[in-house]
């Protein structure tokens, strides 16, 4: 069995990238032609898009786009188009931890992650999940350092979704362009959900170099509760505060990930 069909997903708990790949000369070529200009994200792609809301799901937040809003397409994505369904963010309880991938073993605050499926083949996200190019998911690393603007239209509902369960209004279009890092160079390569099902479904783009977020966007992040409001405290080590809801990482094992430098 290989790894790619391994009951133990790697997606499952997260994967670790080298810092130093040796592509094939397939891949060399796939760089090349992967203009940054045209793929992932060109600006004139990125537009406001109106959401639902954010919720609390009891191990993070996550907001859900209404209609259609942010696309993918080119590259490794071919002639189908991938449209923005939700996004949300894994974070561990100091910033020394929190994402589900690394580069070199460097580690971050957290991880945002932007989930869009295949429109093109797919006639529902539901379905979609069903197949290895059914879902593209662009990953980003946080790191403390200055507020970033567009991320505080969802920090600033954070306190009206204390508890698990609660939902609140964003009120405002977000741009997702405005997660994305200047420097667009980024790893790609065929994996997985994180959260069960752990399905096979995922493209995976995660783009090297960090965005800032501050100290207090991070903490608002961390106060969120695993719990109900009718229901009591947990006993557990974070007293019910989600402070660490990522994945470990594992080995990379015989996927295979492409680079696309900038």
């Amino acid at each position: 069995m290989n790894q790619m069909a391994h009951p133990v997903f790697i997606g499952e708990e997260g994967i670790e990238i080298p810092d130093k790949l040796f592509l094939k000369e397939e891949f060399r070529v796939l760089g090349f032609l992967w203009d940054i200009s045209e793929y992932p994200l060109n600006k004139n792609s990125r537009k406001p898009l109106s959401t639902e809301d954010v919720a609390n799901l009891g191990y993070c937040w996550k907001v859900h786009v209404r209609g259609e809003g942010s696309e993918l397409m080119g590259a490794s994505l071919e002639d189908n188009k991938y449209v923005l369904e939700q996004f949300h963010c894994p974070w561990g309880q100091d910033n020394g931890q929190g994402p589900e991938h690394t580069v070199n073993g460097e580690k971050y605050a957290g991880e945002l992650h932007l989930v869009h499926w295949n429109t093109t083949k797919y006639c529902s996200f539901a379905e979609a999940a069903k197949y290895p190019d059914g879902l593209c998911v662009i990953g980003v690393f946080l790191k403390p350092g200055r507020c970033n603007p567009e991320l505080d239209k969802i920090v600033h509902q954070l306190c009206k979704i204390e508890y698990r369960g609660e939902t609140a209004k964003i009120g405002e279009p977000l741009n997702p362009g405005l997660f994305i890092p200047e420097d667009s160079g980024y790893y790609t390569y065929q994996g997985s959900l994180t959260t069960p099902p752990c399905s096979e479904c995922v493209i995976w783009v995660v783009f090297k170099e960090p965005i800032e977020v501050s100290e207090e966007q991070l903490g608002a992040f961390r106060s969120l509760k695993s719990y109900c409001r009718e229901d009591g405290c947990p006993c557990d080590d974070f007293e019910g505060f989600v402070k660490k809801n990522f994945r470990p990482t594992l080995p990379l094992g015989e996927r295979e990930i492409r680079e696309c430098r900038q």
